[in-house]
């Protein structure tokens, strides 16, 4: 059975608890700042909407989960209560990751022959990323199986940061200044904080320590997932807003207010 100490266990309960928090205040937040974007732009916002939405209910389910798995005695917690359930994680990245690359896609404004192929190659891709690695994850530590699902699961994964990295780049050309630098540090966004999770998933196979190799595990999926989804989502409404700047919209919203506040002034005044 699995021994954490209380600072190991506050550790991952503590990271738990904060990505609730991120995900539910990026999730009220895209939510208010919809209406800010132009309409052909929205749907990309919904996209990471949803995403930041649906990571929230499965941490809340992780959280109750972890909890459930530990009792606390003699200074330690010991995992013998319900086995912590690693499906959920898994069942999360299955819907939010094709979401994820889809709301990047939507965003960038290709052509629509190249939108919808990379919608089809990158949700296939992310698909067989994320099946190959769970039979991995949920594997003995001291097993190869482990290495062979990584293996497995980093041919799709390598896969979509190339066609991601390659695309992203072709798409500079076709977009404004502010949005092009927007684009370009996403890109490098994307290939950093996604580089975090196979780095969490292999921690069981170079440290001896159960207990340790554990909490970096799941601290690191954890610490992933937060800048994966609410600081990526953020770039991409920053990115929307600033296509619809460009486009007018922006400015047309403001002057209307702006008109309606005058007008109830007035209204005011004279009453």
């Amino acid at each position: 059975m699995l021994e954490l100490t209380e600072g190991q266990y506050n550790l991952v309960y503590n990271s738990f608890s904060f990505v609730i928090a991120a995900m539910g205040a990026a999730t009220v937040f895209f939510l208010l700042i919809r209406n800010r974007v132009a309409p052909r732009h929205r749907l990309a916002v919904t996209l990471t909407t949803l995403v930041t939405g649906i990571a929230l209910y499965h941490y809340v389910r992780i959280f109750g989960s972890w909890e459930s798995a530990f009792s606390f005695g003699d200074g330690v917690y010991t995992q013998d209560g319900q086995p912590f359930n690693e499906g959920y994680r898994y069942v999360d990245w299955l819907l939010t990751v094709p979401l994820l690359l889809a709301e990047l896609v939507i965003v960038l404004k290709l052509a629509a022959g190249t939108t919808r192929s990379l919608l089809i190659r990158l949700s296939v891709a992310s698909i067989a990323m994320i099946v190959l690695g769970y039979p991995g994850e949920i594997a003995d530590p001291d097993s190869a199986s482990r290495w062979v699902w990584w293996i497995a699961g980093m041919i799709p994964f390598l896969y979509i940061l190339y066609v991601l990295f390659g695309e992203l780049g072709r798409s500079l050309d076709r977009q404004g200044q502010t949005v092009k630098r927007l684009v370009d540090y996403l890109r490098y966004v994307l290939v950093v904080t996604w580089s975090v999770y196979p780095l969490a998933y292999l921690a069981p196979q170079f440290i001896d320590d159960a207990a340790t190799a554990e909490v970096l595990r799941q601290v690191g999926y954890s610490v992933a997932d937060v800048l994966a989804k609410p600081l990526f989502g953020l770039l991409v409404v920053v990115i929307a807003l600033s296509k619809s700047r460009d486009e007018g919209y922006i400015t047309a919203i403001d002057g209307s207010h702006a008109a309606e506040d005058t007008t109830l002034a007035e209204a005011n005044a004279n009453a």
